[in-house]
This record gives structure tokens, sequence and C-alpha cells, in this order.
């Protein structure tokens, strides 16, 4: 192997980048980025006080393998003294609100919580889950998340506490997303045990193996919930990225937009707007559909699949106000965005701001009118699995590898959303063109 190139310069490409550095089994890394910026959906703006805004993932959770392979990068790259954990036991952790009918409600925590009927629910929320067990085992291989926590845990959950859930981290309809590829964890607990609880209990199947650092350590002994990193999350890409600038055997290109990838004698010919280069894998870690507009035609049935993967687009709106308030981030839109904003292309951030004030107002009593504001239109930044999306992922890998074509498929359109997922997929990829142990 001697020269890989990545297309797209957001976290799985520079953590692809990363992990390919690390092995001598390769001469040339080329990475190719359209825009002017690495890091994709992790960005985050620095104010000249100290303030620093999200707008895109907040945090990021440091549990199982992936969560911990995550950790062990920081710890690597030298970022451990900046990091800003939130642990289960803290504030913010305890205090999370569901809005529903017009009020805002303090979901349940701890065992109290669980026993006790909370609004807006109508019986404890630990009774579901007990009646869970003498649920049937589902023989459908795939199925709705709010088809599958009605069956199992009962329609008044799915509707407003699973429901929530989707909005927040798919920004996606739970009728539409597939129970199996968005939450395998879940899928798997009751194919192997029969039942959720069993499976939280007993485990759900094999794992990664990831040992975990001092970092990951540390996480666990503590109760981490959740991290960040101090000068914000864009922190971890800009560490990658000064990583990758050290190495001889990297070359970094902004503005690179490819147009059209070729099979060559040595692999595959890439087409840029000025110019082209040449190399003897491919790792894409381009949206489906960016990906779909640059394969030759007799990839056809590949680059139908990869138009095939739906996704939404999020209005991030960072707010921040006078006194004691805290500084607020509203997410708006996902499935729903065309239906309550109109076109992305042609809605204006004035309409967009208005909104997100006018909901903080409705939904936290905030009167005052924000000091500061920043508006984000993230457009195609979530892909949607829909039902059958892990079949459509076989189906894509399967052509691969039949053509013998070199070419691995990793980010967020194939096998997981987080970032934790995403950056995962980069290594998996390495590890499986060079052997394991990167």
């Amino acid at each position: 192997m001697k020269t890989v190139a990545v297309l797209g310069g957001g976290i799985g490409g520079l953590a692809a980048s990363y992990y390919l550095c690390k092995s001598p089994q390769v001469t040339k890394v080329i990475v190719l980025e359209s825009s002017s910026r690495f890091g994709g959906w992790l960005w985050s703006t620095r104010r000249s006080d100290g303030a620093v805004f999200e707008h895109g993932p907040r945090g990021i959770r440091p549990t199982g393998a992936v969560g911990r392979n995550t950790l062990n990068m920081v710890d690597d790259l030298g970022l451990a003294g900046d990091v800003l954990p939130v642990t289960y036991s803290h504030v913010a952790s305890k205090n999370r609100y569901l809005y529903v009918n017009k009020q805002l409600h303090r979901m349940p925590s701890g065992i109290s919580g669980l026993l006790r009927t909370v609004p807006p629910f109508s019986r404890p929320i630990l009774w579901s889950v007990g009646m869970e067990i003498l649920v049937k085992k589902s023989k459908e291989d795939d199925e709705s998340i709010h088809s599958f926590v009605s069956r199992r845990l009962g329609k008044e959950l799915a509707d407003i506490a699973v429901d929530s859930l989707c909005r927040g981290v798919f920004a996606g309809d739970c009728r539409k997303l597939s129970v199996r590829s968005c939450f395998p964890v879940l899928y798997n607990a009751e194919q192997r045990r029969g039942s959720l609880a069993l499976g939280m209990l007993l485990g759900s199947g094999p794992s990664p193996v990831v040992p975990a650092r001092p970092l990951a350590q540390r996480s666990a002994k503590e109760s981490w919930a959740q991290w960040s990193l101090r000068r914000g999350v864009e922190s971890l890409p800009e560490s990658i990225t000064g990583f990758l600038q050290k190495s001889s055997r990297v070359e970094l290109h902004r503005h690179a937009v490819v147009k059209q990838i070729c099979p060559s004698a040595s692999g595959w010919k890439i087409h840029l707007e000025d110019g082209a280069v040449s190399a003897d894998h491919i790792i894409s870690a381009l949206p489906a559909k960016a990906l779909s507009s640059t394969l030759p035609s007799s990839c056809q049935p590949l680059i139908q699949e990869l138009q095939d993967i739906a996704t939404v687009t999020v209005a991030v709106v960072n707010l921040e106000y006078d006194g004691s308030i805290l500084p607020v981030m509203v997410m708006m839109g996902g499935a729903w965005f065309q239906e309550d904003f109109g076109d992305p292309e042609t809605v204006k951030e004035e309409h967009l701001l208005q909104r997100a004030t006018e909901a903080v107002q409705t939904h936290l009593g905030v009167t005052s009118v924000p000091s500061w504001s920043w508006v984000a239109l993230e457009r195609d930044c979530i892909p949607q699995y829909y039902l059958g999306h892990h079949r459509r992922v076989d189906s894509m890998r399967t052509f691969i590898k039949k053509k013998n074509l070199s070419l691995s498929l990793i980010g967020s359109s194939y096998d997981g959303v987080s970032v934790n997922d995403v950056i995962f997929s980069g290594r998996t990829a390495v590890e499986e063109l060079l052997g394991a142990g990167v």
C-alpha cells in the first residue's frame, strides 16, 4: 500500500487519516476537503471574551467501546488537560426536561423517580420496564423505533420519551427510523436475550475490544455522562489536523472539490476542479449523495444505493442573554424543516432567529431580548437510517467487494451518526485495509 486518498476532511476523514499515519505500510495520505476548513460539523465559535458557542455537537459520550476509543485518541493528542467532563451526579445530567402539551416536565431520575408516576407519564417508568420482560421477541429483521418501543415498553413511552430522543439525536421521525440501525444495542438485546432489561443486565452481544487508557479510565471512575473541550469541540479536529501537518507523509488540501473518481491500473484517478491525483486506495468520508455524484457509470448499483440514503437539514441558533440566564442552543427543523420553514435555500436567517427566540420564550419563559445570537443552517447534516438501512449498507459493501474496488465507506451515512461512531468507522476502515492494531 503506497498512497491512500481520503475524501472529506470532517471528523471521519481526519480520524481515518490519523490512524493511517500510525501505520508504516502507508507512504502517502492525501486528504481532500472541499471547503475552507477541516472538522466538518464539529464547529465552535470562540469569542474574545472567552465565551465558546457550539454550532454542531455540544458534547460527546464516553460510554462503550467507541466512547473509549475517542477518549484514547484525545489522550494521544495531548488534550486530556482540556477536557470538561459532566458527571451523572451533576445538576445538568439530573435536570432534563420534556416540553409536552405546552408544559415543561422534568424527566424522572434516580430510583425514586422511576418508581413514582411523574407527569407527563401516566404510570411509573419502572412498571413499563418490568412488564417488558414478558413481551415476545419479534421475528422481523427490522422495525421502526416507534413500533419497537410501543411493542416492548408501551405507546406512551414511544410517543413522548422516544419521539423526543429521536428528534434530539437524529432530528428525525421515530416512525420512519430503523431501530436496528439507529439503536443496535436495543435491537440486539431483544434478539439475543429476548428482553431489553435482560440485554442491559447480561449484555446484548460482543462489542469491539478497546482497552481503556488513563483518560477513559478516569471517565469510568468519575462516572462521566458526557464531555467537551475547554475551547470547544472543534479543538478535536484542530488537534488531529495539527498532528497530520507534522507528518511528512500527509498532504492536506482545502478547497479541493472531487469531481470524479475513475478506476485506473494502479487503483484510482481522482479528478479535481484544477487537476488530478492518483491513489492506490480511497477512503470516502463524503456524505453518501456527494460520493454518488463522483462515481463512474460502471458503479450504477452503488450510485443508486448511495442516493437512497436520505438526510435532513437543521437550523442551529445560539442565543446569549444578559444576567443569570444561561446561554441557549435551539435546534430546529430536521425531518420537519420543509414543513415548518420551507425551502432551506430560501429561508431567511432573521426568520430562524425569530422562531428560536419565540421558542425560548414559550418553553422557558425568557422574555428578554438576546444580547448576542448566531444562526447556522446545517444543510443535509444528519443522515436518516430508515427501515432496511442495514440491508442497503450490506449491499453497497458487497458490490465493492465483488467488483474488487479499492474503496472504503466511512462517516455518518453508514454505521452511526454520533461523533464516536464516525471516528470509529475511520479506525475500522484502516484496520480492515492494513490489519488490526492501528
